[in-house]
């Protein structure tokens, strides 16, 4: 059980050093806007992105700070449009980090939990049902 969780934490490392160096910042005024890239399918509330490079964004920034929208690079295709939970960036959490995992089960895609905007302090916590 013990090298189960090392791989899994293994494999959300790796994910989580391309997501967070590929990630871009494209912010004008109060949106947040930031592409970020996936070697690896990862999930978010009621859908799975393969591998690929998304556009997560505020979708409302200047009267709700808590809807997100994701979608594909050229915005042609909208993922997923959520009320998330606003959250403090943990102080221990590297600005380079963008985003956080939740576990989990073998062979199913890792759940992209929290987004930190660049730029921005606090992130938002997807909420999963």
């Amino acid at each position: 059980m013990l090298s189960r969780k090392m791989l899994t934490a293994a494999f959300v490392a790796a994910i989580l050093a391309v997501a967070g160096t590929s990630a871009l910042q494209a912010e004008t005024g109060w949106s947040h806007t930031n592409y970020l890239t996936f070697s690896a399918p990862v999930a978010l509330p009621g859908v799975q992105l393969p591998a690929g490079t998304y556009v997560f964004e505020l979708a409302m920034p200047s009267s709700e700070r808590h809807l997100v929208r994701v979608t594909s690079r050229d915005r042609h295709q909208i993922y997923l449009t959520a009320f998330t939970n606003l959250v403090p960036r943990p102080r221990d959490l590297s600005r380079k980090q963008v985003v956080t995992f939740g576990e989990a089960a073998k062979g199913n895609a890792p759940p992209i939990k929290i987004w930190y905007p660049q730029g921005g302090g606090d992130g938002r916590e997807f909420i999963y049902k």
